[in-house]
């Protein structure tokens, strides 16, 4: 075996959260691997969160910079509260003399001289350090010294040879161009982290992560969202619902009323999905409380995803029906989350509800699937990131409240903005109907996919003392068109003016 294979069985972690996971454990070490990116997408924090966790591990680490001065560099990490005292960081830039022309090169050509100065100025840096974590930003310096492509890619793969020699592990910053076609650095390096900038028609940009490449590594392909906060960057690892499998007998959730439950057959399973639907009124997001009240007051914990409602909003209402959310959320089993949807990006929010599931919650609401829907108006793939979610909630027994907003009031057109039947397990639905002039509402159960149900539908109301549910409507036809016609709408008629002013 090579001695330099005997050294490489353990990966080094990157020091970025969720990137080892991305990496499948790290980065391999005494390799050389490239990090690109145009300007802006986070490509030296990145290096820099590499060398700290070679630090905090009492590793030598070094940072060669060929374009910022180290001044630059210690005022950009304290914005990250890092004082760099154990990353060494050595300028080889230009001084002010360039700007001299009595120092400017006249019988040869610059690059003749400066690629080679610039070379051995690098390697008395490696030599004098001796780093077993290194960080080299930036290429695009080397690739406009050396001019010639085959000059350049003659420089990398020397450097990639010497720096093998001596048991570094070495990332390599380069500025790509977001049109870039440069593939000679890519074919040298062991591994190749892409960071991507994608500016939003509304809300904040959005920063994608892929694994362009990584040799003897099965990594976890595709984009990942991060973003770059007070501390560094963050990666949200792309969710992958069959990595995390498992089987398990499953119990119902009770809302903790009982014509509620009579009429879904006994609650809402765990591990499945529930889309409460109907027109914006009819208490969707009461019903969803409702069974997070119930949920917390047996000290079953929960989260709730609020994308339309403020918080504030929701547990005044709550409370003012007699639920306890407040109490909920004192006691450690409750946690609402608002969403600002134009500043977070559909990975961010995935991680948040498998964050949720690890800390032990039974039952999810995300209010509303059209909220989520719209986070990202440029998303094409948002009702498969939805999917994957609801898989990965239901394969660890979490039931999931999903609230879903009509479009019309009434009527037989009414439409919601996913497909119930590829997002829900199981579908109630929430109607108006109108009665001799009276506007009222009616609960109905129109898919259960974990146990019989009645498919009778029951008047709904929300009051004082909470939410009650009255026996089923007969006597009516067309409540779903929202004009129903039948015996108990004459009887619910108010009477005629005829009949007030007829003699007894």
């Amino acid at each position: 075996m090579d001695q330099q294979d005997i050294h490489t069985t353990a990966l080094l972690s990157t020091g970025v959260p969720g990137l080892d996971a991305v990496l499948a454990g790290g980065l391999t070490p005494e390799r050389l691997h490239l990090v690109e990116g145009e300007p802006g997408t986070g490509k030296t924090t990145l290096a820099l969160q590499f060398l700290q966790e070679g630090a905090r591990l009492d590793e030598p680490v070094l940072y060669i910079t060929l374009g910022e001065s180290a001044v630059e560099l210690r005022a950009s990490a304290r914005s990250h509260g890092w004082d760099l005292a154990g990353v060494p960081i050595v300028e080889i830039i230009p001084d002010e003399d360039m700007l001299d022309p009595d120092q400017q090169y006249t019988i040869f050509q610059p690059s003749e001289i400066e690629l080679g100065l610039t070379t051995q100025r690098i390697l008395a840096a490696i030599e004098q350090h001796k780093p077993t974590r290194l960080v080299l930003d930036s290429l695009s310096e080397l690739q406009l010294l050396a001019e010639r492509p085959l000059r350049y890619r003659r420089q990398v793969l020397a450097l990639k040879q010497y720096l093998s020699s001596r048991r570094c592990t070495t990332l390599l910053i380069d500025d790509r161009a977001p049109a870039s076609d440069d593939m000679r650095v890519r074919s040298v390096a062991e591994g190749v982290v892409a960071l991507d900038l994608l500016v939003q028609a509304y809300g904040a940009e959005r920063r994608r992560v892929r694994i362009v490449k990584y040799r003897g590594v099965s990594y976890r392909g595709g984009y990942h969202d991060y973003k770059i906060t007070t501390g560094g960057l963050v990666v949200f690892p792309r969710l992958v619902a069959s990595d995390t499998r498992c089987e398990g007998p499953r119990g119902r959730l009770s809302s903790g009323l009982a014509a509620l439950d009579a009429l879904t057959g006994g609650g809402v399973e765990e591990g499945m999905s529930t889309l409460i639907s109907g027109p914006p009124g009819t208490g969707k997001s009461t019903l969803a409380a409702q069974f997070v009240h119930a949920a917390t007051a047996r000290g079953e914990a929960c989260a709730m995803f609020l994308f339309e409602e403020s918080r504030n909003n929701l547990l005044n209402r709550a409370s003012d029906i007699g639920m306890a959310l407040h109490a909920a959320m004192d006691a450690g089993l409750l946690t609402i989350q608002q969403v600002d949807p134009a500043e977070l990006a559909p990975g961010e929010f995935s991680q948040a509800v498998v964050d949720a599931a690890a800390r032990g919650v039974r039952l999810v609401v995300i209010d509303s699937l059209n909220g989520y829907l719209n986070a990202v108006p440029d998303e094409r793939y948002l009702p498969t990131y939805l999917h994957e979610l609801l898989a990965f909630l239901g394969q660890h027994g979490v039931a999931t409240l999903l609230v879903g907003v009509q479009q019309s009031i009434i009527g037989t057109t009414m439409t919601t903005s996913a497909d119930a039947s590829y997002v829900a397990d199981n579908v109630i639905m929430l109607r108006y109907f109108e009665v001799a002039g009276e506007v009222r509402q009616a609960i109905s159960v129109f898919k259960k996919r974990g146990s019989p149900h009645q498919r009778t539908i029951h008047r709904f109301e929300i009051g004082a003392g909470g939410i009650e549910i009255g026996p089923p409507l007969r006597g009516f036809h067309g409540i779903l068109t929202g004009v129903p016609t039948g015996e108990a709408c004459r009887e619910s008629a108010p009477p005629t003016a005829a009949a007030v002013s007829a003699p007894r």
